[in-house]
Formats: structure tokens, C-alpha cells, sequence
């Protein structure tokens, strides 16, 4: 069992994986893997911090993981399929799978913003992106490939 540590101990992620258009959509992020530390595998956890005018993802929703969002501090602004609404330290929101619910977090003020996410982890679950031509899929090597809609792989 790994021992307590200070969130900020851990080390920063800041490459997103996504590539080009989405990537420079994306913005300035950086986040910590809280979960993977511990090595945690029914859930994740990540404390992540968005720069302005930086969004979580892109807007989407899961088959098989809920998903949960707490503002730590600063303003974010949660984008649905109904509206958006302003998020403030101490807001949180929920997403239960398989609703057809595109969200994200948009960073729409001038100074960064930190959040907690954690989202269960289920085999088979696929992620929508109602306004973007993308999709995740799994190659033969079990190897996550970028591609859109049609299944044309994205250069890497």
C-alpha cells in the first residue's frame, strides 16, 4: 500500500493525448493522477487545473462509467446538453452512464481553475462526442488509436 502523500506531490500531467485539431481546442491543462498512485482500479480520481479558456474534454458522455465533478476553486463553466452553468468552489455535478448527455468544463474566467474527477472504471465503455468527428477505439494490441466517426485513424 502506497503511504499518504500531499496531492501536490504527485507528479503533473500536462500532454493530452488527443491529436490535432482537438489538442490546440483543448487548451492548457494539467492534472495528477490521485488514484493511479495508489493504484486504485474500480474508480479514477484526478485533481486537474484548467488555464483560461481551457476545457476538461470534449464535450461527451460514457456507456458504462459514471461520472462526478468537484470545484476546488476558481470558476468553470459546465457545458450540457441543456445549458451551461456557471460553477463556483464547492459546486459539484454528476453524470450517470449511459445518458446520452454530452458535458464538459470550460474555463471561462481569467484565472485557472481546480476540480476533482472521478469516474468509475467499467470494461466496454465507450465514449460519445455528440459535436466532434472523434472517437477512441482499440486497436488488435489493445492499443487506444484516435479516429473519427467513420473509423479513419487520425494521424499519430
Amino acid at each position: 500500500m502506497n503511504q499518504p502523500i500531499h496531492s501536490l506531490e504527485l507528479p503533473t500531467e500536462t500532454e493530452n493525448s488527443f491529436p490535432e485539431p482537438f489538442k490546440t481546442m483543448l487548451g492548457k491543462s494539467e492534472w495528477r493522477g490521485l488514484s493511479d498512485y495508489f493504484g486504485l482500479s474500480q474508480f479514477g480520481v484526478n485533481l486537474e487545473v484548467l488555464s483560461p479558456n481551457a476545457q476538461s474534454a470534449l464535450r461527451h458522455w460514457h456507456t458504462e462509467s459514471d461520472e462526478f465533478v468537484f470545484v476546488l476553486e476558481g470558476e468553470l463553466t459546465l457545458i450540457t446538453n441543456e445549458a451551461e452553468k456557471v460553477l463556483g468552489s464547492g459546486m459539484c455535478a454528476g453524470f450517470k452512464a449511459n445518458v446520452e448527455n454530452g458535458h464538459h468544463l470550460v474555463n471561462k474566467s481569467d484565472r485557472s481553475a481546480a476540480f476533482i474527477v472521478v469516474g468509475s472504471r467499467i470494461q466496454g465503455d465507450k465514449v460519445h462526442y455528440p459535436d466532434d468527428d472523434f472517437q477512441w477505439l482499440v486497436d488488435e494490441s489493445g492499443e487506444w488509436k484516435a479516429a473519427g466517426k467513420d473509423g479513419s485513424l487520425y494521424p499519430s
